[in-house]
Protein backbone atom coordinates (compact mmCIF):
# COMPACT_ATOMS: atom_id res chain seq x y z
CA UNK A 1 0.00 0.00 0.00
CA UNK A 2 1.69 3.18 -0.87
CA UNK A 3 1.15 5.47 2.07
CA UNK A 4 1.51 9.21 0.41
CA UNK A 5 2.32 12.61 2.44
CA UNK A 6 -1.40 13.40 2.41
CA UNK A 7 -2.40 10.43 4.24
CA UNK A 8 -0.16 11.27 6.89
CA UNK A 9 -1.37 14.84 7.41
CA UNK A 10 -4.74 13.41 7.47
CA UNK A 11 -4.16 10.51 9.98
CA UNK A 12 -2.17 13.25 12.10
CA UNK A 13 -4.52 15.63 12.11
CA UNK A 14 -7.69 12.68 12.73
CA UNK A 15 -5.18 11.73 15.94
CA UNK A 16 -4.91 15.53 16.95
CA UNK A 17 -8.71 15.65 17.09
CA UNK A 18 -9.35 12.32 18.96
CA UNK A 19 -6.63 13.92 21.56
CA UNK A 20 -8.25 17.40 21.92
CA UNK A 21 -11.69 15.67 22.58
CA UNK A 22 -10.04 13.56 25.01
CA UNK A 23 -8.89 16.30 26.75
CA UNK A 24 -12.07 18.28 26.50
CA UNK A 25 -13.96 15.26 28.12
CA UNK A 26 -11.35 15.39 31.06
CA UNK A 27 -11.84 19.15 31.43
CA UNK A 28 -15.48 18.94 31.17
CA UNK A 29 -15.45 16.43 34.13
CA UNK A 30 -13.69 18.20 36.15
CA UNK A 31 -15.95 21.05 35.58
CA UNK A 32 -18.74 19.24 35.92
CA UNK A 33 -18.27 17.04 38.77
CA UNK A 34 -19.96 14.23 36.36
CA UNK A 35 -18.68 11.27 34.53
CA UNK A 36 -21.07 12.10 31.61
CA UNK A 37 -22.31 15.03 30.10
CA UNK A 38 -24.90 13.32 27.53
CA UNK A 39 -26.27 9.41 28.06
CA UNK A 40 -24.52 8.24 24.85
CA UNK A 41 -21.14 8.50 26.71
CA UNK A 42 -22.42 5.84 29.08
CA UNK A 43 -26.12 4.32 28.95
CA UNK A 44 -25.21 1.71 31.93
CA UNK A 45 -24.66 5.07 34.06
CA UNK A 46 -27.72 6.61 32.84
CA UNK A 47 -30.21 3.73 33.21
CA UNK A 48 -28.57 3.68 37.25
CA UNK A 49 -28.68 7.08 37.81
CA UNK A 50 -32.09 6.98 36.88
CA UNK A 51 -33.14 4.79 38.98
CA UNK A 52 -30.99 6.14 41.82
CA UNK A 53 -32.28 9.66 41.42
CA UNK A 54 -36.13 8.02 41.43
CA UNK A 55 -34.88 7.05 44.93
CA UNK A 56 -33.94 10.68 46.56
CA UNK A 57 -37.01 12.04 44.94
CA UNK A 58 -39.11 9.94 46.78
CA UNK A 59 -37.24 9.77 49.91
CA UNK A 60 -37.69 13.96 50.02
CA UNK A 61 -41.55 13.48 49.28
CA UNK A 62 -41.65 11.26 52.26
CA UNK A 63 -39.41 13.57 54.40
CA UNK A 64 -42.09 16.80 52.84
CA UNK A 65 -44.66 14.23 54.16
CA UNK A 66 -43.52 13.93 57.69
CA UNK A 67 -42.90 17.54 57.90
CA UNK A 68 -46.80 18.08 57.24
CA UNK A 69 -47.55 15.43 59.68
CA UNK A 70 -45.58 17.26 62.90
CA UNK A 71 -47.57 20.21 61.74
CA UNK A 72 -50.83 18.45 62.18
CA UNK A 73 -49.61 16.28 64.98
CA UNK A 74 -47.80 19.41 67.12
CA UNK A 75 -50.72 21.21 66.49
CA UNK A 76 -52.79 18.17 67.62
CA UNK A 77 -50.67 18.13 71.23
CA UNK A 78 -51.50 21.76 71.94
CA UNK A 79 -55.27 21.93 71.62
CA UNK A 80 -54.79 18.74 74.06
CA UNK A 81 -52.95 20.59 76.02
CA UNK A 82 -54.93 22.95 76.26
CA UNK A 83 -58.33 21.19 76.79
CA UNK A 84 -56.45 19.53 79.07
CA UNK A 85 -56.05 22.58 81.41
CA UNK A 86 -59.84 23.44 80.64
CA UNK A 87 -61.17 20.27 82.07
CA UNK A 88 -59.12 20.65 84.92
CA UNK A 89 -60.40 24.00 85.27
CA UNK A 90 -63.97 22.42 85.45
CA UNK A 91 -62.63 19.72 87.81
CA UNK A 92 -61.56 22.21 90.05
CA UNK A 93 -64.43 24.06 89.97
CA UNK A 94 -66.60 21.18 90.75
CA UNK A 95 -64.89 20.45 94.09
CA UNK A 96 -65.53 24.00 95.02
CA UNK A 97 -69.31 24.10 93.74
CA UNK A 98 -69.78 20.73 95.75
CA UNK A 99 -68.86 22.52 98.96
CA UNK A 100 -71.74 23.05 101.26
CA UNK A 101 -70.84 26.62 102.01
CA UNK A 102 -71.39 28.18 98.69
CA UNK A 103 -74.33 29.76 98.14
CA UNK A 104 -77.02 30.21 95.26
CA UNK A 105 -75.14 33.25 94.18
CA UNK A 106 -71.37 32.00 94.40
CA UNK A 107 -72.84 28.61 92.25
CA UNK A 108 -74.44 30.81 89.36
CA UNK A 109 -70.89 32.52 88.99
CA UNK A 110 -69.47 29.11 88.93
CA UNK A 111 -71.87 27.87 86.06
CA UNK A 112 -71.20 30.92 84.43
CA UNK A 113 -67.47 30.33 84.28
CA UNK A 114 -67.73 26.67 83.11
CA UNK A 115 -69.80 28.08 80.45
CA UNK A 116 -67.21 29.74 79.13
CA UNK A 117 -64.61 26.94 79.36
CA UNK A 118 -67.23 24.65 77.92
CA UNK A 119 -67.13 27.55 74.81
CA UNK A 120 -63.29 26.92 75.09
CA UNK A 121 -63.32 23.23 74.50
CA UNK A 122 -66.02 23.92 71.62
CA UNK A 123 -63.44 26.11 69.86
CA UNK A 124 -60.49 23.53 70.76
CA UNK A 125 -62.52 20.86 69.37
CA UNK A 126 -63.29 23.09 66.05
CA UNK A 127 -59.08 23.71 65.66
CA UNK A 128 -58.98 24.67 61.71
CA UNK A 129 -55.38 24.17 60.56
CA UNK A 130 -54.52 25.14 56.86
CA UNK A 131 -58.40 24.86 56.16
CA UNK A 132 -58.42 21.40 57.97
CA UNK A 133 -60.52 20.86 61.08
CA UNK A 134 -58.01 18.56 62.62
CA UNK A 135 -60.31 16.68 65.49
CA UNK A 136 -63.50 15.27 62.65
CA UNK A 137 -61.69 12.25 60.95
CA UNK A 138 -61.10 12.40 57.07
CA UNK A 139 -63.94 15.00 56.78
CA UNK A 140 -61.34 17.80 57.81
CA UNK A 141 -64.09 20.27 55.58
CA UNK A 142 -66.78 20.14 58.53
CA UNK A 143 -67.23 21.64 61.36
CA UNK A 144 -66.86 18.90 63.91
CA UNK A 145 -68.84 21.04 67.04
CA UNK A 146 -71.26 23.52 67.07
CA UNK A 147 -73.18 25.87 69.37
CA UNK A 148 -76.60 26.53 68.18
CA UNK A 149 -79.01 29.79 68.48
CA UNK A 150 -79.69 28.19 72.35
CA UNK A 151 -76.65 27.67 73.44
CA UNK A 152 -76.70 23.94 72.91
CA UNK A 153 -73.41 21.96 72.16
CA UNK A 154 -74.05 19.92 69.16
CA UNK A 155 -71.49 17.25 68.12
CA UNK A 156 -72.14 16.39 63.95
CA UNK A 157 -72.41 12.74 62.87
CA UNK A 158 -70.68 12.40 59.68
CA UNK A 159 -69.21 9.00 57.80
CA UNK A 160 -65.34 10.24 58.25
CA UNK A 161 -65.47 11.43 61.63
CA UNK A 162 -64.24 8.42 62.80
CA UNK A 163 -61.74 7.41 60.09
CA UNK A 164 -58.06 7.99 59.73
CA UNK A 165 -56.15 10.72 58.01
CA UNK A 166 -53.38 8.54 56.10
CA UNK A 167 -50.16 10.06 54.77
CA UNK A 168 -47.49 8.12 53.26
CA UNK A 169 -44.20 7.83 55.21
CA UNK A 170 -42.45 5.55 53.08
CA UNK A 171 -43.35 2.81 49.95
CA UNK A 172 -46.59 1.14 50.90
CA UNK A 173 -46.43 2.35 54.47
CA UNK A 174 -48.91 4.95 55.85
CA UNK A 175 -49.05 7.02 59.06
CA UNK A 176 -52.32 7.98 60.77
CA UNK A 177 -51.85 11.82 61.79
CA UNK A 178 -55.41 12.29 63.26
CA UNK A 179 -56.62 11.42 66.72
CA UNK A 180 -60.38 10.10 66.91
CA UNK A 181 -62.03 12.67 68.43
CA UNK A 182 -64.75 10.52 69.74
CA UNK A 183 -62.14 9.56 72.62
CA UNK A 184 -62.19 12.80 73.47
CA UNK A 185 -64.45 16.10 72.02
CA UNK A 186 -67.71 13.18 72.48
CA UNK A 187 -71.09 13.90 73.05
CA UNK A 188 -70.93 12.11 76.32
CA UNK A 189 -68.24 15.09 77.17
CA UNK A 190 -70.56 17.77 76.50
CA UNK A 191 -73.13 16.59 77.68
CA UNK A 192 -71.62 15.80 81.42
CA UNK A 193 -70.73 19.55 81.51
CA UNK A 194 -74.27 20.37 80.66
CA UNK A 195 -75.37 18.35 83.68
CA UNK A 196 -72.99 19.99 85.58
CA UNK A 197 -73.92 23.50 84.44
CA UNK A 198 -77.43 22.32 85.31
CA UNK A 199 -76.30 21.25 88.55
CA UNK A 200 -74.96 24.12 89.32
CA UNK A 201 -78.09 26.49 88.71
CA UNK A 202 -80.85 24.03 90.26
CA UNK A 203 -82.15 24.39 93.91
CA UNK A 204 -83.61 21.35 94.52
CA UNK A 205 -82.53 18.73 97.68
CA UNK A 206 -80.61 16.10 95.07
CA UNK A 207 -78.60 19.27 94.13
CA UNK A 208 -75.30 17.95 96.39
CA UNK A 209 -75.70 14.07 94.35
CA UNK A 210 -75.98 15.57 91.17
CA UNK A 211 -72.47 17.89 91.99
CA UNK A 212 -71.03 14.27 93.09
CA UNK A 213 -72.50 12.25 89.87
CA UNK A 214 -71.12 15.29 87.61
CA UNK A 215 -67.54 15.71 89.26
CA UNK A 216 -66.51 11.50 88.51
CA UNK A 217 -68.02 12.37 85.13
CA UNK A 218 -65.87 15.08 84.20
CA UNK A 219 -63.13 13.15 86.04
CA UNK A 220 -63.48 10.09 83.28
CA UNK A 221 -63.40 13.40 80.64
CA UNK A 222 -60.03 14.54 81.92
CA UNK A 223 -59.02 11.00 82.04
CA UNK A 224 -60.19 10.42 78.12
CA UNK A 225 -58.23 13.57 77.03
CA UNK A 226 -54.64 12.56 78.82
CA UNK A 227 -54.81 9.17 77.82
CA UNK A 228 -55.64 10.58 73.76
CA UNK A 229 -52.30 12.71 74.22
CA UNK A 230 -50.21 9.80 75.63
CA UNK A 231 -51.53 8.16 72.54
CA UNK A 232 -50.52 11.13 70.72
CA UNK A 233 -47.12 10.81 72.25
CA UNK A 234 -46.37 7.42 71.34
CA UNK A 235 -47.14 8.00 67.43
CA UNK A 236 -44.85 11.17 67.70
CA UNK A 237 -42.10 9.17 68.91
CA UNK A 238 -42.50 6.86 66.21
CA UNK A 239 -42.75 9.80 63.74
CA UNK A 240 -39.55 10.69 65.14
CA UNK A 241 -37.70 6.77 64.39
CA UNK A 242 -39.62 7.16 60.64
CA UNK A 243 -38.09 10.38 60.29
CA UNK A 244 -34.55 9.42 61.48
CA UNK A 245 -34.62 6.43 58.80
CA UNK A 246 -35.56 8.63 56.04
CA UNK A 247 -32.86 10.90 56.73
CA UNK A 248 -30.11 7.97 56.31
CA UNK A 249 -32.35 6.99 53.46
CA UNK A 250 -31.53 10.17 51.75
CA UNK A 251 -27.78 10.20 52.52
CA UNK A 252 -27.38 7.09 51.12
CA UNK A 253 -28.92 7.18 48.39
CA UNK A 254 -27.50 10.56 47.32
CA UNK A 255 -23.88 9.19 48.01
CA UNK A 256 -24.85 5.99 46.17
CA UNK A 257 -26.07 8.45 43.00
CA UNK A 258 -22.62 10.34 43.69
CA UNK A 259 -21.01 7.91 43.22
CA UNK A 260 -22.36 6.19 39.68
CA UNK A 261 -22.18 9.87 38.32
CA UNK A 262 -20.10 11.72 40.15
CA UNK A 263 -16.48 11.84 39.04
CA UNK A 264 -12.89 10.89 40.89
CA UNK A 265 -11.36 14.51 40.65
CA UNK A 266 -8.04 13.35 41.26
CA UNK A 267 -7.94 10.59 38.51
CA UNK A 268 -9.82 12.87 36.51
CA UNK A 269 -6.85 15.79 36.56
CA UNK A 270 -4.31 12.84 36.55
CA UNK A 271 -5.53 11.65 33.30
CA UNK A 272 -6.11 15.44 31.72
CA UNK A 273 -2.14 15.75 32.60
CA UNK A 274 -1.53 13.07 31.17
CA UNK A 275 -3.46 13.44 28.11
CA UNK A 276 -2.00 16.92 27.76
CA UNK A 277 1.40 15.45 27.70
CA UNK A 278 0.11 13.25 24.85
CA UNK A 279 -1.37 15.56 22.86
CA UNK A 280 1.87 17.96 23.08
CA UNK A 281 4.28 14.67 21.87
CA UNK A 282 1.59 14.39 19.03
CA UNK A 283 2.07 18.15 17.90
CA UNK A 284 5.65 17.99 18.45
CA UNK A 285 6.16 15.02 15.80
CA UNK A 286 3.40 15.91 13.83
CA UNK A 287 4.95 19.03 13.12
CA UNK A 288 8.14 17.08 11.60
CA UNK A 289 5.46 15.00 9.69
CA UNK A 290 3.78 18.13 7.50
CA UNK A 291 5.77 18.25 4.23
CA UNK A 292 8.07 21.48 3.49
CA UNK A 293 6.95 23.85 0.74
CA UNK A 294 8.95 25.19 -1.51
CA UNK A 295 9.34 28.39 -0.06
CA UNK A 296 11.69 26.50 2.17
CA UNK A 297 14.12 26.13 -0.53
CA UNK A 298 13.86 29.75 -1.65
CA UNK A 299 16.43 30.80 1.07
Amino acid sequence: MRITQSMLQNNMLKNLYSSQAQMNKYLTQINTGKKISRPSDDPVIVMKGMGYRTEVTEVEQYRRNTSEIWNWMDHTDDALDKATKAMQRIEELAVQAANDTYDKDEREAIAKEVEQLQRQLVEIANTNVNGKYIFNGTDTNLQPVEVDAEGNVIVTDTDGRNQYVNIEVSKGITFDVNMDPDKMFNKELFANIDDFISALKSDDSNQQDEMNSALENLRKGTTDIVNTRAELGAKMNRLELIEDRLSHQEIIAKDTMMKNEGVDFEEAVMNLLTQEVIHRAALSAGSKIIQPSLVDFLR
